[in-house]
């Protein structure tokens, strides 16, 4: 470890101690033997919290394999390095766009290519019998950047605490390094695909394999994300390998139908070889370029017109179908939430607006479609004020009634669909993306700048937390207080809105949601 970090990680530590309204302890009575060696957290007032777990280690473009045996104690009291990402792709980053003040401006983990497959646990009962639910969160960000402390309500002791559940986040592999398709040079590349699912399998084995440890039931594991955590959750249901690792999935503005096909991926990966100077065969060598050095190769490939998303693919084996057209066998007995917000990429609903003016913003961006929207949307919200026609999402949520249906129509395990219309008073974000993370997590206290913590803000925070934490126990979200909430299906399409006063709607946006799919 190098000084510099060390430095980094004591100051973290030091901060994480100070800042605490508990004495926070460590010591024999906070170690826990996993299959991989010995290591040690702390204990901060009823929870027992441990970071920064190696649960795999990599060669790059190489699938994970299991970590190395840890010999001695290992401290796990901080946060492990993230995956490399550029500044520009972390939620973090300050920029006009995506600065509206829910950014983790207080530690930002450093990055470590080999050192980045860590996961976090906080859990109430370690040395206890009783096995206690799982839930394990993978972090947004795309598929390109984030971690498992991006956003300060990430912090899973809240909801551990509140719900006697043990909570996992973790990090995997992003960008070039988590998902370039490098199969089309043969050899020993030909697993060198989808790397961060192949990472986040890995963790979810450990899981399997160590969580009985921590206190927590294997056999009861729900996974969740957001934006690009949901499309990582969305994925993983129609992977094999990750079948029986998961009971449960929830996806948060994240719904994903479709993946990327190996003639659009494969060619790419042999580019890349190509401009690095390298031979389009299983001789090439990766191993000596600097990750800029990657980037400055995939830029220079953009310039010329060739570009990658880096997103998973359907390579037939790993992935062996796109995730939910259709709904994937492996999916099947999985309970699913789904949902999204009602406004999403809009970041300021603050500008009030008459019918004629918000009917002539959607005039101008739907064109000879505007009198149809028009006409869908009022039908969709009769009480809506004028602005919110402007204002609310289609694509997200046109997603999400998609992949609804979508597992409705196997007959299976449910699906329960909401839409999040709760917004803040005291500022003008709306119900925007991620506007749900610090509810469902038990953290409003923590995104104080985004959420307002009003009266109201805290009391919409039982209720919400109270919904995610009865699906993650049961797969089932009802609970007291919330009107009954059936499963979605093609003939009642059931969506429950979450705000202050919670209803389920039937069906009620389907010609709007028709006309986004033609839109998106």
């Amino acid at each position: 470890m190098t000084k510099r970090l060390s430095t980094f990680l004591l100051a973290v530590l030091l901060t994480a101690i100070g800042a605490s309204a508990q004495p926070i302890t460590a010591g024999p009575h906070t170690r826990v033997e996993t299959a991989y060696g010995t290591i040690e957290g702390y204990q901060d007032g009823s929870i027992f919290t441990f970071k920064g777990i190696p649960y795999a280690q990599a060669e790059r473009f190489m699938p994970p394999q299991p970590p190395a045996k840890v010999e001695g104690i290992r401290q796990c009291k901080v946060y492990g390095p993230q995956a490399p990402q550029g500044e520009s792709l972390r939620w973090n980053a300050r920029n006009s766009q995506t600065d509206y003040g829910f950014g983790n401006q207080f530690v930002t983990e450093p990055m470590d290519e080999r050192e980045c497959l860590v996961l976090n646990v906080w859990t109430p009962g370690l040395g206890s019998k009783k096995l206690r639910p799982v839930f394990v969160w993978i972090h947004g960000g795309g598929y390109a950047g984030g971690s498992g402390h991006d956003l300060p309500c990430y912090e899973g002791r809240a909801l551990a605490e509140a719900g006697d559940i043990v909570v996992v986040n973790l990090n995997h592999r992003l960008n070039i390094l988590g998902y370039a398709d490098l199969t089309g040079l043969g050899g020993k590349y030909a697993q060198s695909v989808n790397l961060g699912m192949q990472d986040i399998v890995k963790a979810l084995e450990w899981v399997r394999d160590n969580i009985a440890r921590f206190g927590g039931n294997p056999d009861e594991v729900t996974i969740g994300g957001q934006s690009g955590g949901g499309g990582k959750v969305s994925t993983l249901l129609a992977m094999p390998s990750a079948k029986g690792l998961f009971k449960r999935a929830i996806v948060q503005s994240g719904s994903t139908l479709r993946q990327a096909l190996p003639e659009q991926t494969r060619p790419y990966g042999i580019a890349l070889a190509q401009e690095l100077g390298q031979p389009a065969t299983a001789e090439a060598d990766f191993s000596k370029y600097t990750y800029d050095e990657l980037n400055y190769a995939v830029q220079r490939l953009a310039q010329r017109g060739m570009r990658s998303a880096f997103s998973p693919v359907v390579d037939g084996v790993i992935l062996p179908q796109h995730p939910f057209e259709p709904a994937p066998p492996t999916a099947n007995d999985v309970p699913m939430l789904i949902g999204t917000d009602f406004n999403e990429f809009t970041f300021d609903i603050s500008h009030d607006m008459t019918w004629a003016e918000a009917e002539e913003v959607v005039r101008k961006r739907q064109g000879d479609k505007a009198e149809q929207y028009i006409a869908a949307f009022k039908k969709a919200y009769p009480q809506a004020e004028p602005k919110e026609m402007t204002y609310v999402d289609t694509g997200f949520r046109a997603g999400a009634v998609r992949q609804a249906a979508a597992k409705a129509a196997q007959g299976g395990a449910p699906a329960y669909l909401y839409l999040f219309t709760w917004k803040p008073e005291s500022n003008a974000l709306g119900a925007s993306h991620g506007m749900e993370l610090p509810f469902m997590l038990h953290n409003v206290s923590l995104q104080r700048e985004m959420t307002g913590a009003s009266p109201a803000a805290y009391r919409f925070e039982k209720l919400i937390s109270n919904i995610w934490l009865s699906f993650i126990k049961t797969g089932n979200p009802n609970v007291k207080g919330l009107p009954k909430w059936e499963p979605y299906n093609e003939e009642t399409g059931v969506t429950m809105i979450l705000d202050n006063k919670c209803y389920p709607l039937q069906h009620h946006d389907r010609e709007l949601m028709q006309m986004s799919r033609s839109l998106w």
